[in-house]
């Protein structure tokens, strides 16, 4: 199996971030946009993955389509990044919840974090009609619990670090988009490496990240946040 981690295209929480600095906790949106920045990164790595740049020349020549299956986190920046990917590959992005941003859909409201229910199933194939939804995506609101916690993040990257190790066998490509801290913790499970506070792998908007797992369950990292499909004025 090839694995393929990519982080979605810039938000609006992104750029809020770099402007506004200690005070942009009070400002952030609990599930954010991408901007028009992130829409370019994301249609620049549709293109890239399309033309086959995130493998080597020889895997490029064989038969086999550069991406199998495309897989996403139900937040609306990956939702987002995922649509421009997966309609230009010609894939139905998979929502995989388990696959969200550490903390969930919260806001902060003085000295708490409060959660919020995130987008209903009919809101999200409203917007994504080519998403394919699980069932416990419903008219309740995918999120629908509080903040979670950093150590509850990092339970669930070992759950999916889990599942995947478990398909290791199979003869394919996988893409994921998710989110930084998420990306970080999943590739630590990956390595047994949790927890390690002291350490973290940095992401930049739709950098790619692979790992080759061979039928035994050898994990190879073939590269880091790639980000050379992206023009300078957009890294």
């Amino acid at each position: 199996m090839e694995l393929f981690l990519i982080r979605h295209g810039e938000s609006s929480n992104n750029a809020l971030e770099s402007r506004l600095g200690e005070a942009y906790p009070r400002q952030r949106s609990q599930d954010p946009e991408l901007t028009e920045k992130g829409e370019q990164q994301a249609a620049c790595t549709a293109a890239f993955l399309a033309r086959g740049g995130h493998l080597y020349p020889a895997e490029r020549e064989a038969i086999r389509p550069f991406v199998d299956q495309l897989y996403c986190s139900p937040m609306i920046r990956a939702l987002h990044t995922a649509q421009f990917i997966g309609r230009v590959l010609g894939l139905r992005p998979e929502v995989w919840p388990e696959i969200h941003e550490v903390g969930g859909i919260y806001l902060d409201q003085g000295d708490e974090k409060v959660g919020f229910p995130g987008q209903t199933r009919s809101q999200i194939l409203q917007r994504f009609p080519e998403a394919a939804l699980p069932p416990q995506i419903n008219e309740a609101g995918w999120w629908n619990r509080g903040f979670e916690e950093a150590y509850q993040g990092q339970g669930r990257a070992i759950g999916v670090a889990q599942v995947l190790r478990r398909r290791a066998g199979e003869k394919q490509r996988l893409a994921l988009i998710s989110h930084g801290d998420f990306m970080s913790n999943l590739l630590k499970a990956l390595g047994d490496q949790l927890p390690w506070p002291g350490g973290y792998y940095e992401h930049g908007n739709t950098g790619i990240t692979r790992l080759d797992f061979s039928p035994e369950g050898r994990m190879v990292v073939k590269y880091l946040n790639r980000v050379d499909h992206l023009p300078e004025e957009l890294v």
